[in-house]
């Protein structure tokens, strides 16, 4: 079996809002943190009978690390869809869900949508961890508080974009003016069939003036060279070259990730940059100092990047004003700005570069 099914009691409501609720249940005298997506498994509240998914819980995942409501007992075994849409995600399993795709709508939607040329050298910031979202988003607001930011979430991650804390509060506080889910990942403000669909959505329909693109939360890595769910990346690049956009890499940096493929810039940003993308992209790197820059240069020569992209190099100091101006904490792999410095400077640089982009 692939996956551990396991019957519960919900003990209480740990947070709802109305389009998910983390809850409490118990299962064989245990308390487990559980999930609950209400557009898919309905209400739910203390007292109800559940069937979870308890795999990831199980098999103690990171970001992952929840139950998952399959289906409420107490709330009935039938439901009903509206009539929009007829675009399946998670297509031919017993959980695939009906979407309301952009492409698929008629109108000014479809107008616009047969109607686009290009992206028009719209800056597109490409991430990897999805603990770059929020930091990105945060410095280009707080450097441009009318710019009209989308976020296209990437199904190489977690699907739903409900279990994102980063989603929910940077479109709580504005920062983000909408939201793309694309491939499999669903339930932003527009689902996309792909990542050209989302593009195209961003820039012809929604008039966006920059998107990010990352996955969302839970990234696959096996530690081998190619297995790893990043990888799509190098992809992401070639498809906004395609639509003659202007792509914005953001490399993962760390000099806190003491696993050696991950020190310095990650054997990941170096394996998409050096072999998987086959167009070009701006690399932004933040200025850090002289030691640390010596170790940066040895590994982008060593991959031999600058051959095929556009490397620059940014200094900027707005991440703490722009967090502290919204009220917003940042952290990667459960370590903070002061712990991981130089990864939270990277997303800096890269929304700074963005920015003055913009500009010209």
């Amino acid at each position: 079996m692939m996956m551990r099914i396991r019957k519960g009691e919900v003990h209480d409501i740990f947070f709802k809002d109305e389009r998910i609720a983390v809850v409490n249940i118990i299962i064989k005298g245990i308390l487990v943190k559980t999930i609950n997506y209400n557009m898919l498994t309905g209400d739910i509240k203390a007292g109800d009978i559940v069937y979870v998914n308890n795999t990831s819980n199980y098999l103690k995942l990171g970001s992952g690390g929840y139950d998952f409501v399959i289906i409420n007992e107490s709330t009935g075994t039938t439901s009903d869809i509206d009539d929009e849409g007829h675009i399946m995600k998670l297509n031919y399993t017993p959980y695939q869900i009906k979407c309301h795709c952009i492409s698929e709508r008629e109108g000014i939607y479809r107008e616009k949508i047969d109607g686009f040329k290009s992206l028009n050298n719209m800056a597109v910031i490409v991430g990897e961890l999805h603990s770059m979202l929020s930091p990105i988003a945060c410095c280009l607001k707080y450097l441009k508080n009318n710019i009209k930011i989308a976020y296209i979430m990437t199904d190489r991650g977690c699907l739903p974009i409900d279990f994102s804390d980063s989603v929910r509060e940077l479109k709580q506080k504005g920062i983000l003016a909408c939201t793309i889910t694309c491939g499999n990942a669903f339930g932003g403000d527009i689902e996309a069939v792909n990542i050209y669909d989302a593009l195209v959505a961003a820039k012809g329909v929604l008039s966006c003036d920059i998107a990010i693109v990352t996955m969302g939360p839970g990234i696959i890595g096996t530690g081998t060279k190619y297995g790893f769910s990043g990888v799509e990346q190098g992809h992401i690049i070639d498809c906004i070259n395609t639509l003659k956009g202007t792509p914005v890499f953001t490399p993962r940096i760390s000099f806190a990730d003491k696993r050696e493929r991950h020190y310095g810039i990650s054997h990941h940003t170096l394996t998409i940059l050096s072999e998987i993308s086959n167009t070009s992209a701006n690399v932004v790197f933040p200025i850090l100092e002289a030691e640390k820059m010596d170790f940066l240069f040895s590994q982008i020569h060593s991959a031999d990047i600058m051959k095929k992209h556009i490397l620059k190099f940014v200094s900027s100091d707005i991440l703490h004003k722009a967090l502290s101006h919204y009220k917003t904490k940042a952290n990667t792999m459960g370590r903070g700005i002061e712990e991981d410095k130089e990864f939270f400077m990277t997303c800096q640089a890269a929304a700074f570069y963005s920015y003055f982009h913009l500009k010209e």
